[in-house]
C-alpha cells in the first residue's frame, strides 16, 4: 500500500536552528544505528520511520557501519527510501558519516582522502541517493593530518555530493581546530555529534561553548544510554532489552550495567514521574534544555518508542531544585 504521510506532520514538532547555519532540525531526530540492520525486521523499521516522519522528524542519521552487519542500515534505508520517501526527499535531512572500519586493508577506516571518498560513494549507492544532507567524519583520526580529513569534507560538498559537513567525537581543541580548518576553506562546519547523557557529560567540558563560540550545531547520540536512562532496566537487565542481546556494534552490554548505576536510575525516575513525564522524555529533555543544543538523535526499537519520546517536548523546563537533585543523583 502506497505510503501517504500525515499532513499535519509539522504542526507538533519543534524545528530549531543548528548553529549559524541556514539549516533548522527537528529537535527530535532519528537515529539508525541499531534496529535497521539485516539481523532486523524491514517492516518494523520502516513503519519506525514512517511513524518518525508523520510526526515531523525530518532528519535520519546513519553511518557507513551501521546494521549490524556494516552497511546494512543503509541498504535497509535506501530500500525503504525509494519506496516510500522518494517524492519527499526534500522534506528530509539524511546524513551519514565515515570513520570506523569498513572493510579491509589500510583503505577501509580512520580520516584518509582515499577511505572518505570511497566511503560516501559507497553510501550514497547503498541508499540510492545522488547526496547527503550531512557529511560527518565519524572519529578524529590520530595519523592523518587534520587538514586532509577537513580537506576531503569540504571537497564532498564542492562535488555536490553533500550540502553541508560535520565531525564527530571530536575534543574541545581538536574540534576547534577543524572547525578553524573548514572555516578558512569556505565550507564551515554545520555540527558535532558527540555522545550525551545524564551518565557521559564530558561535553560540558569545553566542548558545547567551543561549538557555541564557533557557531556550530550539536546533536548529541545515546541521550538515553542506549536504554539504561529509561523504564526497562529499573528491576535490572530484562530479556530482550539491548544490555543482553549481545548485538556487538558497540551496543550496551550486560557489564556496563551496574548496581549502582540501576540505583540511580531508580532515583531519577522518582523525579520524572514528580515532574510528570517517564525517564526517558525526563533525560532527553534534560538535554533540550540547553539552547546550544540542535538536536538529539533518539533509537528505537518500536514505532511507538518514536511517540512517546517526542512527548518530552511538552516539559523541557527544569526547575533549579530539579536540577539540584538530578545532580546530586548522579555525582
Amino acid at each position: 500500500m502506497q505510503y501517504l504521510p500525515n499532513e499535519q506532520r509539522y504542526q507538533s514538532m519543534e524545528y530549531r536552528r543548528c548553529g549559524n547555519s541556514g539549516l533548522k532540525l527537528p529537535a527530535i531526530s532519528l537515529g539508525l544505528w541499531h534496529n535497521f540492520g539485516h539481523i532486523d525486521v524491514l517492516d518494523n523499521a520502516r513503519n519506525i520511520l514512517r511513524v518518525a516522519f508523520d510526526n515531523g522528524i525530518t532528519h535520519f542519521d546513519l553511518a557507513n557501519n551501521y546494521g549490524p552487519p556494516a552497511g546494512s542500515a543503509e541498504e535497509n534505508f535506501g530500500k525503504i527510501f525509494k519506496d516510500d520517501f522518494t517524492a519527499y526527499r526534500d522534506e528530509l535531512i539524511v546524513s551519514t558519516k565515515a570513520g570506523w572500519g569498513m572493510w579491509p586493508g589500510p583503505y577501509g577506516d580512520w580520516g584518509s582522502k582515499k577511505y572518505l571518498v570511497a566511503s560516501l560513494d559507497q553510501s550514497l549507492k547503498r541508499m540510492s541517493l545522488d547526496y547527503v544532507d550531512i557529511f560527518y567524519h565519524h572519529r578524529p583520526d590520530p595519523e592523518t593530518p587534520l587538514e586532509e580529513t577537513m580537506t576531503t569534507l569540504d571537497l564532498m560538498v564542492r562535488q555536490g555530493k553533500a550540502l553541508y559537513v560535520g565531525i564527530s567525537s571530536y575534543q574541545p581543541e581538536e574540534a576547534a581546530k577543524a572547525i578553524e580548518i573548514l572555516k578558512q576553506l569556505g565550507t564551515p562546519c554545520l555540527i558535532h555529534q558527540p555522545k550525551y547523557s545524564m551518565f557521559d557529560r564530558w561535553v560540558e567540558d569545553g566542548l558545547l561553548d567551543v561549538l557555541d563560540q564557533n557557531g556550530v550545531g550539536c546533536i548529541p547520540f545515546s541521550p538515553l544510554a542506549q536504554g539504561l536512562l529509561t523504564n526497562k532496566y529499573l528491576k535490572g537487565i530484562p530479556q530482550g532489552s539491548r544490555a543482553s542481546s549481545n548485538r556487538g556494534n558497540g551496543a550496551i552490554e550486560e557489564d556496563h550495567v551496574s548496581d549502582e548505576k540501576i540505583n540511580k536510575v531508580r532515583q531519577l525516575n522518582v523525579l520524572a514521574e514528580q515532574r510528570g513525564q517517564n525517564l526517558a522524555q525526563m533525560a532527553l529533555a534534560w538535554i533540550l534544555k540547553d539552547k546550544r543544543i540542535s538536536s538529539v538523535l533518539i533509537g528505537v526499537s518500536k514505532p511507538t518508542q518514536v511517540l512517546d519520546s517526542i512527548r518530552c517536548l511538552e516539559n523541557y523546563s527544569f526547575t533549579q531544585e530539579e536540577l539540584a537533585k538530578i545532580n546530586e543523583i548522579l555525582k
